[in-house]
């Protein structure tokens, strides 16, 4: 009887050690999914750690899997739960709806656009490398954030203006300054209003073989949500929202310092009247991170974007590292409709 007793008690003190593990991994998946799941003004570190989302999938499986050898049918169906809403949140059910809707916009004659975005981290990426990317890759538009004079002759050395000979540039110390070039002809039309760094509006014409294509371009580096800067972020943000629901083809393009998982970053793609389009998820690549690049130790996200109006499809998303910087290059073929 006593070995009995013995035996039994030795049983469940693995399942208990199985149940505390669980529930210590499962918690801070629960908490994060309500500040993931609820649109609210949250405070910078529940932003910061909102950005981590699509890592969550790993705690809640192996709390569904510590559940399970525990033997308790409750704490495996609530951990079975949190794994099916990270699962929704990784793939939603709505990301190729706007490629869809894209793809009926511009079923007449395009222009393409082969497209390249990196931010330099304070003018320290490669030129080289950059140079590289834009031959090799056929980039025939590159927009630059945290660009500055050293770059801009590195780059003037490496042969870029032969690749790009346009190009509208506003060299600055620091994180303040932007560069965009392109074989196309291009004129600066405005800035974002009350932006934290400038983001220039760029007009892009497009001629070919008798076509003729508009695009509506936008040089984007957001505030990032660290310290006093949240306010401003989510208001650079909010302006960006106004800017891509403005008519034509219109293309953001660069360092929004936000993911799909912040809501302010969604709220920006609902628009004001027309659902823009976030390349990278239209072409399955939500979770081919972006940064950090560098060797930080963090798990990577996207925090850099190309967006478009629905009038733009798109094709052919890759991300490449760049030496120097801990931003990837993003690249991406637009196709514009073209008038003839």
């Amino acid at each position: 009887m006593g070995c009995t007793v013995t035996s039994r008690r030795m049983q469940r003190a693995p399942r208990r050690a199985w149940r505390v593990t669980s529930a210590a991994l499962a918690a801070p998946v629960a908490a994060l999914s309500v500040f993931r799941a609820v649109p609210y003004p949250w405070p910078t570190p529940v932003v910061q750690l909102v950005s981590f989302t699509p890592w969550l999938v790993l705690p809640a499986g192996a709390s569904l899997l510590f559940a399970v050898l525990g033997r308790r049918r409750w704490m495996a169906g609530a951990a079975a739960g949190l794994v099916a809403v990270q699962l929704f949140w990784l793939v939603p059910l709505d990301s190729g709806q706007a490629d869809a809707e894209a793809a009926e916009g511009t079923a007449g004659d395009t222009l393409e656009l082969r497209t390249m975005s990196l931010n330099a981290k304070l003018g320290r990426a490669d030129a080289a490398e950059i140079v590289r990317l834009v031959r090799e890759n056929g980039i025939t538009l590159l927009t630059i954030q945290e660009y500055t004079t050293a770059l801009e002759e590195r780059l003037d050395a490496a042969g870029l203006g032969g690749l790009l000979p346009n190009r509208i540039s506003a060299p600055a110390g620091r994180a303040a300054g932007n560069a965009t070039y392109s074989v196309h002809k291009l004129e600066r039309t405005g800035t974002v209003p009350d932006s934290h760094f400038s983001m220039p509006l760029i007009r892009l014409t497009a001629e070919s073989q008798g076509k003729r294509a508009v695009v509506e371009l936008t040089n984007v580096h957001a505030r990032a949500p660290v310290g006093v800067g949240l306010p401003k972020w989510r208001s650079d943000l909010a302006a960006l929202g106004r800017v891509v629901s403005q008519p034509g083809n219109v293309v953001l393009a660069g360092d929004f310092n936000a993911s799909y998982d912040h809501a302010e970053f969604r709220q920006l793609l609902e628009g004001d009247g027309r659902k823009a389009v976030d390349v990278g998820m239209a072409q399955g690549s939500r979770l081919i991170p972006t940064w950090p690049m560098d060797g930080l130790f963090l798990p990577g996200i996207t925090i850099d974007h190309i967006v478009t109006s629905p009038s733009v499809r798109s094709a052919g998303y890759a991300v490449h590292g760049v030496h120097g910087t801990d931003h990837a290059a993003i690249i991406v073929t637009l196709s514009v409709p073209a008038a003839g």
